[in-house]
This record gives structure tokens, C-alpha cells and sequence, in this order.
């Protein structure tokens, strides 16, 4: 399997440790390599360098190669291994994580680029996408009967106690435009006069200077917590009545499966794999992506209905238990390996 290191901040490596953490290297033969790691442009040259040649030198020992795939640099790293991996007759499954896929695919790349990308994905035996919208993306690329839906999984601990109205916000990700904190910071004024008591809890890393300092004029009203995992994730989960993620693109989000399952009411964009977990007024609150004002009237209804904000969060959690198991998950992952072992 091929991915960013698991040491990464990000949607992927996520996704990989669940795995991890579900048991999937006990089910299989499972090699991870980290094909990417953070840091400089050299430290990330090397890393992809150092990942090819284990690669090449392991190679040998599997069948399958799992290839897990955004867009930009990560499809150009990926297309390396692909192409080696369909060199040496092995079988592939590309797990196509990119939320903003359509948007490289359409408009920064030329014909010939384009004719590549068509041409390296299919090559796989099995394509995974994780949402329907995808499927239909995709399948205008290579042909949706070589493409199946996964959405991603999480492992479900028992639910807590959840207080509600707390005025706690969460927001777990990158810190950056694209995931619309730059709309989210605008909305604070307002909510802070109306809500004295409110709280956003910021856990990610700042990609973005001039957003960090939007997000100290408030200190007050906006927490920065650094990244967060582990056991302190799992706190700010137990603790903050709501979650938000008011992305511009999203390829699904564990983020929200992981404030659902912790029975936050969520409040998320209307984007990519998201409206796949969240149905508006029945288990969340969508909004318009890119529109402050569309994020502010959800937020400003959640924060003054804790009865709302319960009935949101208790739907959440039974959503994430019938749909989004991680045992479910790699149940329908080993079919895959072994209909593709069996061709």
C-alpha cells in the first residue's frame, strides 16, 4: 500500500491508520510505504526517492499494490509507482482520496496531460472512489464498471455523554483558505456579540499567515490548538457540542465521521462526499461553500437550539454506525483484494 507517511497531518494518513488501527495488516500481507513526508522540498524529493526504490526492491513479495491518489503533486508521485506496478504485472487498486480532482483534471492540465491521466488510471483493477458523485467523474474517465464506491470508515467507541449548548465549536484540518476558515473567522464578530460565552476550537496547523493573524484578533472567542490526535482529539470531540467544516472542496472528510460518531451536531459544506453523511436538518446542517452568510445563519441556529443541536448529534452517531464502520469498510476492502486476486 502507497500513500503519504503515516506521520502526515491530513485525510489520507488518516484513512491509513484507521486501517491500522482496524487490523487490516493482520488480515493481510500489508507493506505500507510513505511516499511523502512534510517538510521542505528536498526532505519531500528524497522521501519520494527513498519510497520508489524500497518499493522496487519489495515489489516482488505482493500481488496487489494499493495506491491511495489525491490530485496535483500527489497524482504525479503516484503515476510513477502505477505505471511500475502495471510494468510488472501486478494487481492495482487506486483509492482516489482527491475532493478537488475535477478542478486539476479540467483546468490545470492540457490535453496531453489529460490523455496521461486517463491512460494511468486505467490501469487499475479495481478504482476506488468515495462518493457517487465521483463514480460518475471518474467513470466518464476510465468507465464506472471498473470503479466501486467506499466511502471512508472509522472505528466507533462507545458513545459519551454529550452536553449541548455549550456554545463549543470544533474545526479539525488544515488551516487554510480552502477550507473556509477565512468565511468561518468572519462569522466570529457577529456570533461573539450574540454568543459571549462561545468558543471555536481551532486544532490544525496554520497554511496560511495572514489567516492565523485574522484569527488573533479574537482571542477571546477563538482557540488555537496546534494538531491534535489520540486521546486529545477524542477530548475536544467529547466536549464541543458542535463541529464545523465549512470546506470549498472535500473528497468525503474522517473529520466529520469523527464528529458524528462523537454525537456532534455538524455543520459542513454542501460539497464533494460530505452530503453523502450529512442530510440537512436530519442529522446535520449543510451550507453553500464559500458563502459567509450561508455559514453564519447555520451556526447561528445551532448555537441558540440545544434541543436542535441533540437531535442533530443523536442522528449523527446512529448514521456513522450504520454506514461509515471501519469493520464494514475492510470487510468490502479484502472482497475487493480477493475478486481482483481471482481474475
Amino acid at each position: 500500500m502507497l500513500g503519504p507517511d503515516r506521520s502526515v497531518h491530513g485525510g489520507i494518513s488518516g484513512v491509513v491508520n484507521n486501517y491500522y488501527e482496524g487490523g487490516l495488516d493482520e488480515k493481510v500481507k500489508l507493506r505500507y510505504i510513505g511516499t511523502m513526508v512534510e517538510g521542505s522540498k528536498i526532505r519531500k524529493l528524497w522521501q519520494a526517492v527513498k519510497a520508489y526504490l524500497l518499493f522496487l526492491l519489495v515489489l516482488s513479495g505482493y500481488e496487489i499494490v494499493h495506491v491511495n491518489v489525491a490530485s496535483d503533486s500527489s497524482y504525479f508521485r503516484k503515476s510513477v509507482f502505477i505505471r511500475t506496478a502495471h510494468f510488472f504485472r501486478k494487481k492495482i487498486v487506486i483509492h482516489q482520496h482527491g475532493g478537488d480532482f475535477t478542478n486539476f483534471y479540467e483546468k490545470e492540465l492540457n490535453e496531453k496531460g489529460r490523455r496521461r491521466v486517463r491512460q494511468v488510471f486505467g490501469m487499475a483493477d479495481a478504482f476506488l472512489v468515495l462518493a457517487p458523485m465521483w463514480k460518475e467523474f471518474f467513470g466518464g474517465l476510465i468507465g464506472e464498471e471498473e470503479i466501486t464506491v467506499l466511502p471512508d470508515a472509522i472505528p466507533l467507541a462507545p458513545a459519551g455523554h454529550k452536553r449541548y449548548g455549550q456554545h463549543k465549536l470544533l474545526f479539525l484540518g488544515r488551516l487554510c483558505r480552502e477550507k473556509g476558515i477565512r468565511e468561518l473567522l468572519f462569522c466570529m464578530p457577529a456570533l461573539g456579540e450574540k454568543y459571549p460565552d462561545i468558543r471555536l476550537y481551532l486544532g490544525g496547523i496554520w497554511e496560511d499567515a495572514s489567516l492565523k493573524e485574522e484569527a488573533e484578533r479574537y482571542p477571546e472567542q477563538v482557540v488555537w490548538t496546534g494538531w491534535i490526535s489520540g486521546e486529545d482529539k477524542k477530548k475536544y470531540l467529547e466536549d464541543c457540542d458542535i463541529f464545523v467544516l465549512p470546506t470549498y472542496f472535500e473528497g468525503q472528510s474522517v473529520a466529520v465521521l469523527e464528529a458524528m460518531a462523537a454525537s456532534c451536531a455538524v455543520v459542513a459544506s454542501d460539497t464533494g462526499g460530505i452530503p453523502m453523511m450529512v442530510t440537512d436538518g436530519e442529522n446535520g446542517i449543510l451550507v453553500k461553500p464559500r458563502d459567509a452568510k450561508s455559514l453564519l445563519d447555520a451556526l447561528d441556529r445551532a448555537l441558540s437550539d440545544a434541543a436542535l443541536c441533540e437531535r442533530l448529534g443523536r442522528e449523527a452517531r446512529k448514521r456513522a454506525e450504520q454506514d461509515f464502520s471501519l469493520e464494514e469498510n475492510m470487510k468490502r476492502l479484502l472482497e475487493i483484494y480477493e475478486s481482483i486476486s481471482a481474475e
